[in-house]
């Protein structure tokens, strides 16, 4: 395996896929790569915590 380029859904932004988590995601069997950056993936993960929170 080698790192992979990957393109943002959400902010457009170019975005590494490493080989150790291309690793991971075989591991954990994942069959889809990740559509989000890193920075957009926290930022969604953030607004649902604070949906969920103030619910």
């Amino acid at each position: 395996m080698a790192d992979k380029t990957l393109i943002c859904k959400d902010c457009g932004a170019e975005f590494i896929f490493t080989e150790g988590e291309q690793a991971f995601y075989a591991e954990k069997g994942f069959e889809n790569e990740p559509t989000r950056c890193p920075d957009c993936r926290r930022a969604r993960k953030n607004a649902r915590r604070n949906s969920y929170n103030n619910n």
